[in-house]
């Protein structure tokens, strides 16, 4: 498992993170059975958030009552999870109250003393940048919350934070797969009128925004077609890019899961893919793609069949 410092931080993290939004139903058989599967991988990276489960903090919660983690198997685990938005609506709140509320009722949903990434749950429209810098500065003195970052935020949106916000943003994360990379396509098809790809859709090169000041990009739903329209994995939608993920599989000798995993790891932006799977053996499959040497030619040609233009 190929690992890094996150840069603004000192975590060691791997570029492939347990992502734990679909435990909720799960047995803590199940859960510690998963979780065991990615530790064996090399994955000792979970992503929660105050908002996934059926009800707020159920994820964590279960996540907690199944691991039972005792004070140095916490000290192996970085932890990430979420706050923002509101489900009564559903409407977003970065407003001092509510962050410094929903990171304290994690903390006790976890059953740890902090947590180590805490993200803003997508952008406020109505945010308030001194009100979050204010969460912020009260949670790190505090000592519960070690790091801070952000998802789905464009690059004028991070700005804004940033001119208030003491502590470095050292994460984004973002939807990226191999059919959904309107952040990555856009650059590639740049400054072509007639081009759909051309059109800025993230406010403007996030990408290279994020490599310019060391902002990590965790890409979550790595295998979904698009917006939860379904895994392109085997899908009949994608005949051309199954036929090329699978042929690079058999040279690889990996499964199919780890090449689109690659996909990601492969960009030198240092990215981190999140899993969303809650299957063992594909979490051990899509790690395997952490190191895979994907090469330049390979990369594209998965580009291509994925439907994007290179010009």
């Amino acid at each position: 498992m190929k690992t890094f410092t996150m840069p603004g931080t000192d975590i060691l993290a791997p570029n492939v993170v347990l992502g734990l939004m679909r435990i909720a139903d799960k047995s803590e058989d199940d859960i510690r059975e998963l979780v065991r599967a990615a530790r064996d991988a090399g994955i000792d990276f979970v992503d929660h958030a105050d908002v996934y489960g059926g009800e707020l903090h159920d994820c964590e919660r279960r996540f907690a009552e199944a691991m039972a983690l005792s004070p140095s198997q916490r000290d192996e685990i970085t932890i990430q999870t979420k706050a923002g938005i509101v489900t009564d609506g559903p409407y977003y709140d970065f407003s001092y109250d509510h962050l410094v509320q929903s990171a304290e009722r994690s903390l006790a949903a976890l059953r740890t003393d902090r947590i180590d990434i805490l993200l803003l749950h997508r952008p406020d429209a109505l945010v308030e940048p001194e009100e979050v810098a204010r969460a912020f500065d009260a949670l790190e003195s505090s000592g519960k919350v070690r790091a801070f970052g952000v998802s789905n935020h464009t690059p004028g949106q991070i700005d804004l934070l940033r001119k208030y916000v003491r502590q470095p943003i050292v994460a984004n994360q973002l939807q990226l797969s191999i059919t959904h990379a309107p952040i990555v396509a856009q650059g590639v098809a740049a400054n072509m009128l007639a081009e759909r790809q051309a059109a800025t859709l993230d406010g403007g090169g996030i990408v290279d925004y994020c490599r310019l000041h060391d902002i990590t990009i965790q890409a979550w739903s790595p295998f979904q077609a698009g917006f939860f329209t379904g895994v392109f994995l085997g899908s009949p939608d994608y005949p051309e890019l199954n036929a090329v993920i699978d042929r690079l599989a058999a040279q690889y000798d990996v499964p199919a899961i780890a090449i689109a995993t690659a996909w990601i790891t492969r960009h030198p932006a240092l990215m981190q893919v999140v899993l969303g799977t809650t299957n063992p053996e594909r979490v051990a499959g899509a790690a395997q793609g952490s190191e895979l040497p994907l090469t330049r030619a390979e990369w594209y040609e998965l580009f291509r069949a994925a439907g994007h233009l290179v010009p």
